[in-house]
């Protein structure tokens, strides 16, 4: 495979679509759905994603795309570089708008979807979720869910699921798995994040792990840093290869907004996490015992921030040919070889 440049494992459609040239990407796995915020009778914020919502969010992501010479619906992963600009691989964060229906993953896969994640956060009809009390793996319909998302050629993703989910879902498919975006259990000890067995099945099976910018889970040092994040690559290749680390963003493509406009001050901008954050700790969910304080790497809370990342790899040690996999080569192979 050619030298494919910068890959993100999970990023969002920006307002200008000029950033995602400035950004350097030639391929994004890209998250279209669109949640809304419900509450539960005692005022626990919990987000949906419905079927009708998304129809309308994966059709307006593709009409914005049509067209474009900045970025393109992708349907396989060898349509990287292939044509003018960023090869977009448009995912749902969780298989809510699916529901209990089947058929809707072809339906979807008809207007472009090629990544599909098992849940967020919470329990779906497929999949137990990571900030549960009670953890749960595949359901009956998750193992046929993944069935189908194999017969389509759709990546399937573990990102925010429990470990059981994680482990199932390694074990049972057909072909590589990735968990786009998240950081190491054995680095920041939360149930977001994925364990060192994980990590080993994933890659064992040509799966991916993306490294996100999420820095309450990257560290629990009140500065958080561009090495904290290489620590969390390092410990991926350590216990998965070379072969199973990717970058991922998990912000929008020029940062975290509320950060940026309050200059990256991490005390004031960890505020606005602070109400849901509590909320897990009343409902007694492992890992919400402390209190964060901070939401972003400050040099990373950019449009430039891959960029940025070669270099750290770079000047850290990693070889020209481990960074070029690191940056995109990972993710551009794992997409190509379940995409085609």
């Amino acid at each position: 495979m050619p030298k494919p440049g910068f890959v993100d494992g999970l990023s969002f459609l920006p307002d200008d679509l000029e950033e995602i040239r400035r950004a350097g990407l030639v391929a994004m796995i890209c998250d279209v759905s669109e949640v809304g915020e419900v509450r539960d009778p005692d005022g626990t914020p919990r987000y949906r994603r419905t079927f009708e919502t998304n129809v309308k969010a994966i059709d307006a992501a593709a009409a914005r795309l049509s067209g474009s010479d900045l970025a393109f619906v992708a349907e396989r992963g060898s349509d990287i570089g292939r044509r003018t600009g960023c090869a977009a691989f448009l995912q749902f964060q969780s298989c809510e708008p699916v529901a209990d229906d089947l058929a809707r993953i072809s339906y979807f896969y008809g207007k472009g979807l090629r990544v599909l994640q098992f849940t967020h956060h919470n329990d779906t009809a497929f999949a137990g979720g990571a900030l549960e009390r009670v953890q749960r793996g595949l359901t009956r319909l998750g193992v046929e869910g993944l069935d189908e998302m194999n017969r389509l050629r759709i990546l399937p993703d573990v990102s925010h699921g429990s470990v059981a989910t994680m482990l199932e879902a390694a074990r049972l498919s057909r072909s590589p798995i990735v968990y786009s975006h998240g950081a190491c259990r054995a680095i920041l000890d939360h149930p977001r994040c994925i364990p060192d067995e994980a990590i080993r099945a994933i890659a064992d099976r040509g799966g991916v792990i993306g490294i996100f910018m999420m820095s309450f889970w990257l560290t629990r040092d009140p500065q958080p840093r561009v090495e904290h994040l290489i620590a969390h690559i390092r410990h991926v290749i350590q216990v998965g290869g070379i072969e199973a680390v990717g970058i991922s963003n998990d912000f929008p493509m020029a940062g975290q907004p509320n950060l940026l406009k309050l200059g990256n001050d991490n005390r004031e901008g960890v505020k606005e996490y602070l109400e849901w954050w509590l909320a897990m700790r009343a409902l007694g969910i492992p890992g919400f015992e402390w209190t964060p304080e901070h939401v972003v790497v400050p040099e990373l809370n950019t449009l430039d921030r891959m960029v940025k990342i070669r270099r750290a790899l770079e000047a850290d040690g990693f070889r020209p040919r481990d960074v070029d996999r690191i940056m995109g080569g990972n993710f551009a192979r794992v997409l190509t070889d379940v995409l085609g």
